[in-house]
């Protein structure tokens, strides 16, 4: 496969993973940093400064307040995915960790 084509597979694959994938708002915010606890993210700080806990961020991203992630679910905990875009500079789990 060549790697465009590798790479649009590899996208819709990871897209196929997620629960949903809202619409954003035109003003809606992004995520630049994660809260942790203990090595496991608990919440997230946002692009205006703020952080929200882990489930704020969920229902945030639903109501297109949160733009560029999809829902996700392990076990009976949702969880917010960074939607696949061909950089890993922006993915979730790149971005730095924040005190909440």
């Amino acid at each position: 496969m060549k790697d465009k084509e590798n790479s649009a597979f590899t996208e819709a694959l990871a897209r196929n993973t997620l629960d949903d994938i809202p619409s954003p708002k035109s003003n809606a915010k992004e995520i630049v940093g994660l809260v942790k606890s203990s090595g496991r993210v608990t919440g997230y700080q946002l692009s205006d400064g703020s952080t929200v806990s882990k489930q704020e961020g969920v229902d945030l991203a639903r109501q297109g307040e949160i733009k560029g992630v999809g829902i996700a679910h392990r076990k009976d905990t949702e969880y917010l995915k960074s939607l696949p875009d061909g950089s890993e500079n922006n993915n979730l789990n790149n971005l730095p960790s924040v005190s909440g």
